[in-house]
């Protein structure tokens, strides 16, 4: 690895922000993520004074779509587009390479399209949390999305507020549904009955407490923040966890979005 006389790791300077691509995907994490922060505090001054810069990747096949995307959230001062991808496949390797904190999916792209590239992307275990943007919300895509790791699922048309509100819901491990999914997660409740008969007779035989924590666990709170919400202390709520990991066997969030969104659990009041 080439240093210079400083210590630091080579790299070439961006002409403006836009311009910026992090040069030679080979070069050190450390040094990359530093240099993000410099280019952002010379281009967008005072952007990351005391607030979190939050790395997005953009996945999309239409470049209209992408650069539209772009020069909207290129106005909030804690954003920062780090890369565009057309394909999955491209959006996974982009990830690899810069380590966002988002990927905004798009689902209907070329080869093996956006769900695959959500489940890879969740697979690396950078922490890298994947908001889908789709045309036309369908319950087939959402349960995938959620069961392939994605943190949240919005419509494109949806306003630019609604969008950067959800990247940050999201960069904080919540789960963020828009209005539209947050319907088929109620119309859910009442479809496919038989094959859901086992997980309903499992949460039917929950307590109206278990029941409330792990509809907050699903939306991604934390035990903390779950005692706070319900007025319980941080050690009854790991206790709860307990036992709905031993009755339920279940312990990972995609596994606990899945059963509560089979189950509708998210869909009642309190969770």
């Amino acid at each position: 690895m080439r240093k210079t006389t400083s210590g630091r790791c080579a790299v070439l300077q961006p002409r403006n922000s836009s311009d910026w691509v992090p040069t030679g995907y080979g070069t050190c994490y450390p040094c990359r993520e530093r240099v993000w922060r410099e280019v952002v505090a010379v281009f967008r001054p005072g952007a990351a004074a005391g607030r979190r810069l939050i790395k997005v990747i953009l996945a999309d096949d239409h470049t209209v779509v992408r650069a539209g995307l772009r020069a909207l959230l290129e106005k909030e001062s804690d954003l920062v587009i780090v890369g565009e991808a057309g394909s999955g496949s491209e959006a996974v390797t982009l990830a690899k390479a810069t380590r966002p904190h988002v990927v905004l999916m798009d689902l209907a792209m070329p080869g093996s399209g956006g769900i695959e590239a959500t489940r890879r992307i969740v697979a690396l275990g950078l922490g890298t949390k994947v908001l889908v943007l789709t045309a036309l919300p369908q319950e087939t895509q959402l349960c995938d999305a959620l069961e392939a790791g994605a943190s949240g699922f919005m419509r494109k048309i949806a306003p630019i507020d609604d969008l950067t509100r959800a990247i940050h819901t999201v960069v904080e491990d919540r789960l963020f549904l828009d209005e539209d999914a947050a319907r088929l997660v109620v119309l859910q409740r009442y479809r496919r009955v038989g094959e859901l008969d086992d997980e309903r007779v499992a949460a039917d035989r929950l307590s109206a407490r278990e029941r409330q924590v792990l509809g907050l666990l699903a939306l991604g709170y934390s035990s903390r923040e779950i005692a706070r919400r319900l007025a319980l202390s941080p050690r009854t709520v790991d206790e709860h966890r307990a036992r709905l990991k031993d009755r339920l066997g279940l312990s990972q969030r995609p596994e606990l979005v899945r059963f509560a969104l089979r189950t509708g659990l998210l869909a009642e009041p309190g969770a």
